[in-house]
């Protein structure tokens, strides 16, 4: 079933951000764009290379207001300690939210029943709380923070200009398409 349009599962969890513990809760997303970012645990291999990717180009989501939002099934504790050891994930600015329950990892649908652990699933919710992107990729293989960017701002670029759309590859002030009737079998 697909996740496009659905509302995110209302939440309220833990978080390590900015040095500190502190509640975030799904009121914190509306108004603004958000990037849920799954993955498998803490002190683990591929997942640190996806964070500090994700770490090198915060400020450009946050100058798109987009806010990022790391999960995983760990505790706040366990993060915090993980950001203590790693010069990696000591980079870190954006929220990393414990999910030891599963609220978010069963409400995205990417809780691995079998071992209590997430799958790396990437979600771009609109400021409405809607769900308007998702990819679901395998343990083994890390995802691309530009990449990501890019599909955000042409997200960002349709909800403001809902007659265009954004062809392929697009990017940030490239030409955009508008629907017709006159461009069926032209392109």
């Amino acid at each position: 079933m697909s996740q496009i349009g659905k509302q995110v599962v209302d939440f309220e969890v833990q978080a390590f951000a900015n040095n500190d513990f502190k509640s975030v809760k799904k009121s914190d997303l509306l108004g603004k764009w958000s990037v849920f970012f799954f993955y498998p645990a803490d002190f683990t291999f591929v997942c640190p290379t996806e964070l500090e990717d994700l770490a090198n180009l915060y400020p450009e989501f946050k100058a798109v207001d987009c806010e990022i939002y790391s999960v995983s099934t760990d505790t706040h504790f366990v993060h915090k300690a993980w950001h203590d050891t790693s010069d990696t994930i000591r980079k870190i600015q954006y929220p990393m939210l414990a999910d030891p329950t599963g609220v978010l990892s069963r409400g995205f649908d990417v809780m691995i029943e079998e071992v209590g652990l997430a799958e790396r699933g990437t979600f771009i919710v609109n400021p409405e709380g809607e769900i308007v992107a998702y990819e679901v990729v395998a343990g083994n293989v890390g995802r691309n923070a530009e990449e990501l960017l890019r599909r955000l701002k042409a997200l960002q670029f349709v909800a403001q200009n809902p007659s265009e759309v954004c062809p392929a590859k697009w990017e940030e002030g490239a030409e955009t398409l508008q629907p017709s009737i006159d461009l069926v079998g032209k392109i």
